[in-house]
């Protein structure tokens, strides 16, 4: 007997033939005349050109005449809630800060508790509010500039900044009110100067 003889039947089923199938095996002969026309080259597998799968620019289906980036209205949102928990986190943690240096010779107890509570809840409200306030002024002056003037810049942002500074601090009178402006302007300067860096050194900014 030739135990040399290819084995058919359940040998050749595999686990397959558990099923009530087996599936059907080839020889590297019978595969060598197989054309591979439009295969991929990093598998035999995929049947896909891999070259599809990398795109040069960013593909977006946007509404007829809509923008591909994100205008100052739809960021307000964004601003003004980060800027609110920004504050709160900031506040929570100084009040726990002065909590802890004005408590300090007390021993640990309830009322030294309460205390530092209601310091850390104080600041974070504070900081919040002011944080937040100056937020909501800085996005509602740059919505209206931006569709005053039919484009968005860093113009716009150098603007916005300074009116902002200028209309928190006017309760302050005018020497006030020129302090906040310059704070606002050079608050937003820097932040233009930031965003524009890449520009500046003439070279590309980074997409990622």
């Amino acid at each position: 007997m030739d135990n040399n003889a290819p084995k058919t039947g359940a040998s050749r089923g595999g686990f397959g033939s558990l099923f009530g199938g087996s599936s059907p095996e080839y020889s590297n002969s019978e595969l060598a005349g197989v054309p591979l026309t439009g295969m991929s080259p990093l598998s035999p597998y995929l049947n896909v050109d891999p070259r599809f799968l990398t795109q040069d620019s960013d593909e977006f289906i946007l509404p007829t005449g809509a923008s591909n980036t994100r205008g100052r209205f739809e960021l307000a949102f964004f601003t003004i809630g980060g800027s609110c928990i920004t504050g709160a986190t900031f506040g929570a943690l100084n009040g726990l800060r002065m909590g802890l240096v004005e408590t300090r010779d007390m021993a640990w107890s309830k009322p030294r508790n309460v205390q530092i509570l209601n310091l850390v809840t104080r600041q974070g409200a504070m900081w919040a509010n002011t944080l937040g306030s100056l937020a909501l002024l800085y996005s509602a002056f740059g919505v209206v500039i931006e569709k005053a003037r039919g484009a968005e810049d860093d113009l716009n942002t150098v603007a916005a900044g300074t009116l902002t500074g200028m209309l928190y601090k006017s309760t302050g009178g005018l020497r006030g009110a020129a302090r906040g402006g310059l704070a606002g302007l050079a608050m937003s300067g820097l932040y233009a100067l930031y965003n524009n860096w890449d520009h500046l050194r003439g070279s590309t900014p980074s997409r990622y």
